[in-house]
């Protein structure tokens, strides 16, 4: 089925963009806004409203589908694209794009989501963000003119077997870390809590302030959670490990507050994104290397996260080659096309890492869905709830589209086994 038109509109992410540079530098919050002047390139205020636009693909049959643009939180930060400002970029989408893909055939998916990487408009590649939105309006029109889902179209372009159940999910508190929390031990919530452990007053001079909040997830997990619940815990803490004791980390004194993690966690499994940021990729690589390597020594079972200075697929690439990480995350806006995101977590495939799902509080409902059947169809070790930062409404979208595509999937198989049974009775 023929692409007939591709529409840009602009419209609003599920969270803010932060000049992260400026809020490094010291910015002082004001209410939910910060105060001062912002210093990254295309900020007007060090938090400003988050931006998408909503792309629509229309088909040969009338049909219109629907992808968003999404950049993340800390947008232009660490080497990403520039800030993604709507306005300027609408124009692209129906201009360049639209000139691109107008008149291809809807069911080619994985050609056309390619041809947009390669686009390139007055020599610079398309920004992540417009990659990232109009590729998921690719993947939902393949799925329209196949009359399929978006998990299968993902699947036979990655040549993979689908998940039969859905995805553990995981939540991410903000920094409402224990109401938040609470909330997710009342849905049995799989993988939790994040809790934007980001300052060295939330995880303490000598760590203990984490170590008391581990012991709560232990205690109030068994108190407010399902039967038999078991959740996975992953904090990030943002690099505030390092900051604390520094380098290097296969001493004893950072296996032993790791090993007490471990501890506090028992008898869960506990996982810590971000334990350091040393500045640059080649060197986080070796940091974390160094960690997994004192860890692993000692005979401590935390498992670390890969997320400062793994953005891009190359990055994912780098991390799990060099066996830096545990899992990597897969940070799905800034690789692109949301087949890379999938490509990426295959990359992981026989190795010692697994993929993490992730992507940003900043992308929308439309975006999240999108990344739900990637995670089926690549069988992720665990994806982001998402958008937002409330936690209620990302996990619902995110657990009730996997869950209603497993059951599509299902419904679907058993009657093409009624239908080959009949057939085979006939003969």
């Amino acid at each position: 089925m023929e692409i007939t038109g591709i529409h840009a509109t602009p419209g609003y992410s599920g969270f803010f963009f932060d000049d992260q540079r400026a809020i490094k530098q010291g910015a002082q919050q004001d209410g939910f806004t910060y105060e001062g002047e912002p210093v990254t390139d295309g900020f007007d205020e060090i938090r400003q409203a988050g931006e998408t636009i909503i792309v629509d693909i229309e088909l040969a049959d009338g049909t219109v589908v629907r992808g968003d643009c999404a950049a993340v939180q800390y947008s232009g930060a660490g080497g990403r694209d520039p800030l993604f400002q709507a306005e300027e970029y609408a124009p692209v989408v129906e201009g360049p794009v639209a000139d691109e893909l107008v008149g291809r055939d809807a069911t080619e998916f994985l050609a056309n989501a390619e041809l947009l990487e390669e686009l390139q408009v007055e020599g610079d590649r398309l920004h992540t963000a417009i990659r990232y939105g109009v590729s998921q309006a690719l993947l939902a029109a393949a799925a329209e003119a196949e009359n399929t889902t978006q998990t299968d179209v993902i699947a036979d372009a990655l040549g993979t077997e689908p998940a039969t159940e859905p995805v553990p999910v995981f939540g991410q508190s903000g920094d409402d870390r224990y109401n938040n929390t609470e909330k997710m031990f009342v849905k049995g919530v799989p993988v939790l809590p994040h809790a934007l452990i980001n300052s060295v007053e939330k995880i303490g001079e000598n760590g203990e302030v984490l170590l008391e909040y581990v012991e709560w997830l232990v205690e109030r997990s068994q108190e407010l959670g399902p039967d038999g619940y078991e959740p996975r815990f992953h904090i990030d803490v943002y690099g505030m490990i390092g900051e604390i004791f520094g380098a290097p980390y296969d001493r004893d004194e950072v296996v032993d507050y790791f090993a007490a993690l471990e501890e506090a966690a028992a008898p869960f499994p506990i996982q810590i994104e971000g334990p350091m940021d040393v500045g640059n990729r080649a060197d986080q690589i070796d940091a974390m290397v160094e960690l997994r390597e004192g860890l692993k020594d000692a005979g401590v079972g935390v498992d670390i996260v890969a997320d400062e200075w793994c953005n891009t697929f190359e990055d994912v690439q780098a991390f799990v080659d060099a066996g830096a990480a545990d899992l990597v995350q897969v940070k799905t806006p800034d690789l692109g096309g949301i087949h890379r995101s999938g490509q990426a977590v295959r990359y992981c495939e026989g190795t010692e890492t697994r993929a993490y799902l992730g992507g940003t509080c900043n992308e929308t409902e439309t975006s999240a869905r999108a990344c739900a059947h990637v995670a089926l169809a690549t069988n992720a070790a665990q994806v982001l709830a998402k958008p937002g930062m409330g936690f209620d409404e990302g996990y619902m979208i995110v657990e009730n589209e996997m869950r209603r595509t497993i059951a599509r999937r299902k419904r679907e198989q058993q009657t093409t086994d009624s239908d080959t049974d009949e057939i085979t009775a006939d003969d």
